[in-house]
């Protein structure tokens, strides 16, 4: 069977920059500007050695992003080392949050907050 990896995930944004701040400034992602052939920046992000590319949602060509829970991809999720010492830093920078802190089963707490465009990230902590 063919082995498969990450590669990336793909944001669609009205506004790549903001988005790619919003990821900077609340979880510490690192910002990659290129220049690209057209005269254009492309906006990708390091997030946890995740790669995350944010492109331009062209209006009228793009609709809006649903709520959760919905059919497909629902959300994508972080691990951290004290998830709630993370809700309060995430809370004090004006994250929302849909979740609190919850334990999951025993050994496992989550919580959810919402990025740009209504993307659902979980916090994890296990163990």
């Amino acid at each position: 069977m063919t082995k498969f990896n990450w590669e990336h995930i793909h944001l669609r944004s009205p506004d790549p920059e903001a988005t790619a701040v919003w990821y900077q400034d609340k979880l510490g992602a690192e910002v990659i500007r290129s220049n690209q052939a057209d005269g254009s920046t492309r906006i990708d992000l390091n997030l946890a050695g995740q790669k995350i590319f944010i492109a331009k949602a062209q209006p009228g060509k793009a609709g809006e992003a649903p709520s959760s829970p919905y059919f497909g991809l629902d959300h994508f999720g972080l691990t951290v080392p004290d998830i709630k010492a993370a809700v309060t830093e995430l809370k004090a920078k004006g994250v929302h949050f849909t979740m609190d802190v919850t334990v999951n089963r025993p050994g496992v707490q989550i919580a959810f907050l919402t990025a740009p465009e209504n993307v659902s990230i979980e916090l994890i902590q296990r163990g």
